[in-house]
């Protein structure tokens, strides 16, 4: 068998760059996809794609929507559950950079339509699929977080903000529904070479900074983070392999994570691979009144 055979899977931001990558890779691995986004030509290029390569059974199937439109997300699930019958792995892709700039001078709009489309598109397609799992009892959601989680990124305020939101919210949702065998944990997936990369690069070190626009410079030119790398993470999360980890951040480039299964117990009682607060004494420091 494969890794996701007759599993039912949503992608959204489904219709390029690694929200495509991740439907293909769920295909080889036996999956159904439901990939939704914007641009509905888009994804009839990734379904047209992938069709021929479907075995007996299999199926993805489309719908053009926004996930900062609640009502659209709501259709998305509908839909999944009339063609495909059940879902069982939601992947929260969609996502973009935002105004570039410092944020008293980028546009105001343009900064809360990030937030909308970055965090409440996670938190509502979350929700959306929760009265489902709820029933079924069970369920895996895997967010798309980035390197604005774990570090500041002046210039980019909107999309720093909102991942940090997504990881808080991954940890947050993976405790309310912990005990009911739903799993919910984020995933960074790297540098990526993806037309967001582009519009960062075609921004300029002006917009970004020079040093982070060096760094991502250099990183492209090298090739950054092949897309299949973060996908082979979200098959693994999707996947029977990954049963009883949740809550937690995880690099695809960096950790460890097949071997996580072996560390479940430490992985669980522990806040290892969350987002915390450093103090002195983590530092080495002897000063402060933190505990």
């Amino acid at each position: 068998m494969k890794a996701l055979d007759g599993l039912v899977a949503i992608v959204t931001g489904g219709g390029h760059g690694l929200g495509a990558t991740v439907t293909q890779h769920y295909v080889a691995a036996g999956a159904s996809v439901m990939i939704c986004g914007r641009n509905l030509a888009s994804l009839e290029a990734v379904k047209a794609k992938l069709e021929p390569r479907l075995a007996a059974g299999q199926r993805v199937e489309i719908v053009a929507a926004d996930v900062a439109v609640p009502g659209q997300v709501d259709t998305v699930v509908a839909e999944t559950l009339k063609r495909l019958g059940r879902i069982d792995v939601l992947v929260n892709n969609a996502g973009i950079y935002g105004p570039m700039g410092r944020i008293d001078e980028v546009d105001w709009k343009e900064w809360t339509e990030a937030i909308s489309i970055n965090l409440m598109g996670t938190v509502y397609p979350s929700r959306a699929v929760l009265p489902h799992y709820l029933e079924r009892g069970r369920g895996k959601i895997i967010n798309i977080s980035g390197g604005g989680a774990t570090n500041p990124l002046p210039g980019i305020s909107a999309y720093a903000a909102s991942k940090a939101a997504v990881v808080r919210f991954t940890e947050t949702m993976a405790l309310e529904v912990k005990d009911r065998r739903i799993e919910v944990n984020a995933i960074a997936p790297g540098l990526l070479a993806t037309r967001l990369t582009d519009q960062l690069l075609a921004a300029g070190p002006a917009k970004v900074g020079q040093a982070f626009y060096e760094r991502v410079s250099k990183t492209i030119k090298d090739g950054g983070t092949p897309l299949a790398v973060p996908a082979k993470l979200c098959v693994w999360l999707a996947s029977a392999a990954s049963n009883g980890i949740t809550g937690k951040l995880i690099a695809a480039v960096w950790d460890p994570y097949e071997n996580f299964p072996q560390h479940l117990a430490e992985l669980n009682g522990t806040d290892i691979y969350t987002l915390r607060r450093i103090v002195p004494k983590d530092r080495g420091m002897g000063w402060g009144n933190d505990p």
